[in-house]
C-alpha cells in the first residue's frame, strides 16, 4: 500500500510540475519570440532564421523557469494535501514525515542530474547554433528596416535616413553616412532613392545627389544623377560572434583550469584556441561556470523548502503564517540563487565560499527537518 501511496504523490507532484514548468515556458517564449520578430525584421532576416532562432531560445527559457516551476509545484500540491486531509491518509499507513523528505529529495537529485544536463549541454548547445543561423544567414528584406524620418544604423559603418518612403519602397530626401576607416568617411546626399536586387547583391538606387568624402581631413564632393550604393557582402551590428553562454562546458572548465594553475604568458598559450578566454574575460568566464553547474545545486533545497508546511498542523491558529513564511523562503532563495553571481570574481577562496551556499543551506535544512521530525515521532 505504501508504493501506491509513494506512486500517487509522485504523480501528483510531477504532474503539476511539468504542467507548471511548460506553460510558464511557452508564455515567456511566446512573448521573446514576437520581440524577436521586431529585432530580426529590423535586421533584414528572413523568416526561417526567426522562426529557428526562437525555438532555439527555448531551452534556455525551459532552464530558467525549471527552480521557480518546481518549488511552487511542490508548494501548491503539498498545501493541497494539507488541506484536504490526505496526508492523514499517509500518516495512517504507517509512512512518517521524515520518509516523505526523504523519498521528494532523492527524486530531486534525478531532477538535479536534469538540470545540470539542461545548462551544461543543452542550453549552451542551442545557443550557440541559434547565433550560427545568423552568422551563415543572408541579409534580405532590405525594404523592411529603412523607417521615414528615423536614421538607422542597422547596417555596420553605415546610417541610412530617408524622410519620406512610399508603399512600393520609393525613398524621398535621403542622408547616408558611410565610415570606411578612423581617417576616412563618406557623407551622400539623395534626393530619390530605392533599393533593388541585382543577382545576389542588394543595391540602393539614388538619384540626384551629391558625394562627400573625407581622407585624412581632405574632402571632395561628387554630384550625380544616379548613383549605385553597393551592400554586397555587407555586415550588420548585431552580435554574430561566440558569447561566453555559447561556450561548451568542457572548454569553459579548461579555461577556468588553466587560468587557476598557469602564469599568465603560459595561459594564453594554452587557451588561444578557446572563444572568450582571456585574462580580461575570465570574471564572465566564472559566471558563466556558476550558472551552469552551481545554481542547479538550489533545485534540491528548493525540493525540501515546501515540507517546512508540514512541521505544523492546519489546526494550529499559525498555520496561516506558517504557509506565508515557507513560500517566501522559497522565493527568497530562488532570487537569492540568481543574484549572488554578481560576487563572483576570480578569487578562487572567495569564489568557493560564495559556490558552497547552496549546499550549506540544504543540510541545515535537511537536519531541520530531520530533528523536527524525529522528535514528533518520538513524541
Amino acid at each position: 500500500m505504501k508504493k501506491v501511496l509513494y506512486r500517487k504523490l509522485l504523480v501528483d507532484y510531477l504532474s503539476f510540475f511539468f504542467i507548471a514548468l511548460t506553460s510558464t515556458s511557452i508564455v515567456i517564449w511566446v512573448f521573446q519570440a514576437v520581440n524577436f520578430l521586431d529585432i530580426m525584421i529590423e535586421d533584414g532576416r528572413d523568416y526561417f532564421v526567426y522562426v529557428n532562432f526562437s525555438l532555439l531560445n527555448f531551452p534556455k527559457i525551459f532552464s530558467k523557469v525549471f527552480p521557480f516551476a518546481l518549488f511552487f509545484s511542490l508548494f501548491y500540491v503539498t498545501t493541497k494535501y494539507e488541506l484536504k486531509n490526505e496526508l492523514i491518509i499517509l500518516w495512517n499507513f504507517g509512512i512518517n514525515k521524515i520518509e516523505i523528505v526523504n523519498f521528494i529529495f532523492k527524486i530531486s537529485l534525478t531532477l538535479f542530474l536534469f538540470q545540470i544536463i539542461l545548462t551544461s549541454l543543452l542550453v549552451p548547445k542551442s545557443q550557440d547554433t541559434a547565433r550560427s543561423f545568423i552568422r551563415t544567414s543572408k541579409i534580405n528584406f532590405l525594404d523592411n528596416f529603412i523607417k521615414p524620418k528615423k536614421f538607422n544604423d542597422t547596417i555596420s559603418n553605415v546610417t541610412i535616413y530617408s524622410e519620406k518612403k512610399d508603399k512600393d519602397g520609393n525613398m524621398t530626401n535621403l542622408y547616408l553616412k558611410k565610415i570606411v576607416n578612423n581617417k576616412e568617411f563618406q557623407i551622400t546626399y539623395a534626393k530619390k532613392g530605392k533599393f533593388k536586387q541585382i543577382g545576389d547583391t542588394p543595391i540602393l538606387v539614388l538619384y540626384e545627389g551629391a558625394t562627400i568624402t573625407s581622407i585624412n581631413s581632405e574632402v571632395t564632393r561628387i554630384s550625380f544623377s544616379k548613383s549605385d550604393f553597393s551592400l554586397k557582402n555587407i555586415e550588420t551590428n548585431t552580435t554574430t560572434y561566440k558569447k561566453t553562454q555559447e561556450i561548451s562546458s568542457v572548454k569553459l572548465i579548461k579555461c577556468i583550469s588553466s587560468f587557476y594553475e598557469l602564469e599568465k604568458k603560459d595561459f594564453e598559450i594554452k587557451v588561444k584556441n578557446i572563444e572568450n578566454c582571456s585574462y580580461s574575460n575570465m570574471q564572465n568566464i566564472i559566471k558563466e561556470f556558476y550558472k551552469r553547474f552551481i545554481i542547479p545545486m538550489y533545485v534540491p533545497l528548493l525540493s525540501l523548502i515546501p515540507f517546512l508546511l508540514i512541521t505544523s498542523a492546519k489546526e494550529n491558529p499559525n498555520y496561516t503564517r506558517v504557509r506565508v513564511t515557507t513560500f517566501l523562503i522559497g522565493i527568497v532563495v530562488i532570487i537569492f540563487s540568481e543574484t549572488t553571481i554578481r560576487f563572483v570574481s576570480t578569487i578562487s577562496y572567495y569564489d568557493i565560499s560564495i559556490m558552497t551556499i547552496p549546499l550549506i543551506l540544504l543540510i541545515s535544512l535537511y537536519l531541520f527537518l530531520f530533528n523536527k521530525f524525529n522528535i514528533n515521532l518520538k513524541n
